[in-house]
């Protein structure tokens, strides 16, 4: 399972390495302490909406951009995982068993893609 704290995370690390600053710099600027941040970018600490637009506003990089970034990786991750239905072993005839808000034509089109 991906989870959206670690990719997080990882766009602003790259970020803050990408421009050579230290933790102590962006933390600094940021006005969070620098545990705080490495545990953000660790994926170890959910950033709020406030502090991620205060890490953007030290890094000088737009927030729209390290979303941008965190949605690639996530696409990424999610083409390379395999569906939940192939995981369980359903094909078209135990879709629509397993899930009844699914049409028959709507479970041949899941079982396809899986």
């Amino acid at each position: 399972m991906v989870l959206l704290r670690r990719l997080l995370g990882d766009e602003l690390r790259r970020q803050r390495l990408h421009q050579q600053r230290t933790l102590r710099e962006v933390s600094s600027a940021a006005r969070v302490s620098l545990g705080y941040l490495s545990e953000v970018e660790r994926g170890q600490k959910e950033a709020s909406s406030e502090l991620l637009s205060s890490i953007c506003t030290a890094l000088e990089v737009p927030l729209s951009v390290v979303l941008t970034g965190v949605s690639a990786e996530l696409a990424r991750a999610e083409s390379d995982a395999p569906s939940p239905r192939a995981v369980l072993g359903l094909g078209a005839d135990r879709a629509a068993e397993a899930s009844p808000d699914i049409a028959p034509a709507d479970a041949d089109v899941v079982a396809s893609a899986a």
